[in-house]
């Protein structure tokens, strides 16, 4: 892979999203990650695999609509985002925490 290309793929995953509920499914091998919106499944399966050095069995995305957010008088909108839904092969374990 070019260097340029390798940095597009990294960077199209921005965080890991830590919840009650996606610690639980962490259990069942399925991972949640706050994407960038112009990703697609094939490019976050692709960076998925590169950087944590593991194999993807699906990955589903959905595209959160913006939310309304007042405080005090003031109305404004929270940020969209996308979120990706990945699910690893048996065998395959991200760590994201020390003890997992």
């Amino acid at each position: 892979m070019k260097k340029n290309n390798i940095e597009n793929i990294i960077d199209l995953i921005k965080d890991p999203i830590i919840t009650d509920k996606t610690t639980k499914n962490i259990e069942n091998n399925v991972y949640y990650f706050n994407v960038q919106r112009k990703s697609n499944k094939e490019n976050i399966k692709k960076a998925i695999e590169y950087i944590f050095n593991v194999e993807v069995k699906t990955v589903n995305t959905l595209n959160s609509s913006p939310k309304t957010k007042t405080v005090g008088k003031n109305k404004g909108n929270l940020t969209r985002y996308k979120k990706a839904i990945v699910k690893l092969k048996d065998g395959h374990r991200i760590k994201l925490f020390e003890d997992n």
